[in-house]
């Protein structure tokens, strides 16, 4: 019986000797040189990986530093964060206290002589106010009441009406004995204080400066650009006391005119800064007949009750949060 063997084709023989490589089949697949198509990436396929990859670990390093250098900064910010903070907080504490030692040179208690009485309204738009007054027993039978407002609010207005508080002479004292000045020479000497200093910083003031005769009821009082007082009547009507006077620390040798006016039983002294007028004007205006209809509807309020309901007007408004003025009045009661 005879058998049959494959033969190989003649052109792969004719390849194998030629080589000298034994063709290798796998089927009818002859993989000896490559020609039957094997999936081997080329050459050039690889490069172009290998470059791509390498691009890739470029821009992660790339990355990274730029992660290191933000998180870097971020600590730089987190530090001056942390600074700022502090020393917002060291301000903080610095103007509390600014503003305990301000309250602290305000009158603790208000002198009551004979039958005037005296109360009194102090708000600051701020920790501490440009207004600053104060009602001191003159002698046995008089009483002095003074108010400034420095221009501007903040410390600076604040550090003026000190200087105010110490510069502001009401009595002559010499070895005869005492004279109270008038309030139109207390006026002028305290001009005159504030324009000696020359001030770098170019400023001024307003201050109102009077008197009580608690026995005869009579009242003295001189005023340098501030707001004129109001007698508010025991039968409800009001009476604007004018009298001239320039705004203080501007020129020097300024005269100020002392005028007077006779109180009754009954009757209502209404000293007050310009920040009272604006808050009761209802547009942010100074509006000074509006303010006196606000005092002849609380005509029959007395004392305490008068303060309190000017008080409760002022918590009202829109923006009473956040004062744009600061707020002061002294209110002289006639029992």
């Amino acid at each position: 019986m005879a058998s049959h063997v494959a033969q190989p084709a003649r052109g792969a023989s004719a390849r194998g000797h030629e080589s000298g490589m034994t063709p290798l089949q796998i089927g009818n697949r002859d993989i000896s040189d490559g020609a039957g198509g094997t999936d081997l990436p080329e050459p050039t396929a690889i490069g172009a990986g290998t470059a791509a990859a390498q691009l890739l670990q470029q821009q992660i390093q790339l990355l990274q530093s730029r992660i290191t250098a933000l998180s870097s900064e971020i600590e730089i910010l987190r530090r001056r964060d942390q600074t700022v903070n502090y020393y917002i907080h060291r301000i903080d504490e610095e103007m509390r206290l600014a503003a305990r030692l301000q309250q602290d040179f305000l009158p603790k208690q208000l002198p009551q002589v004979g039958r005037v009485r005296f109360h009194t309204l102090f708000r600051p738009a701020g920790y501490v106010s440009g207004d600053l007054y104060d009602v001191m027993r003159l002698d046995e039978t008089h009483v002095g009441f003074y108010m400034a407002d420095a221009v501007g609010h903040g410390m600076p207005a604040a550090l003026l009406t000190m200087f105010i508080k110490n510069a502001l002479v009401t009595k002559q004292i010499d070895a005869a004995g005492y004279r109270l000045l008038a309030p139109g020479e207390t006026m002028a000497r305290l001009n005159d204080a504030l324009v000696g200093q020359h001030l770098s910083y170019a400023t001024f003031a307003t201050a109102i400066y009077g008197t009580i005769d608690c026995q005869t009821l009579q009242c003295s009082f001189a005023r340098g650009g501030h707001p004129s007082p109001i007698v508010l009547r025991a039968d409800g009507s009001t009476q604007c006391l004018e009298v001239d006077g320039s705004l203080l620390g501007i020129f020097a040798n300024e005269s100020f005119a002392t005028a007077t006016v006779q109180l009754q039983p009954g009757d209502r002294l209404v000293v007050f800064s310009d920040g009272v007028e604006v808050s009761f004007s209802g547009d942010g205006s100074i509006d000074t007949d509006q303010w006196r209809r606000e005092l002849e509807r609380r005509a029959r309020l007395r004392g305490e009750q008068l303060i309190a309901s000017l008080s409760d007007h002022i918590d009202s408004q829109a923006g009473s949060l956040s004062p744009k003025d600061d707020l002061t009045i002294i209110l002289a009661e006639v029992n």
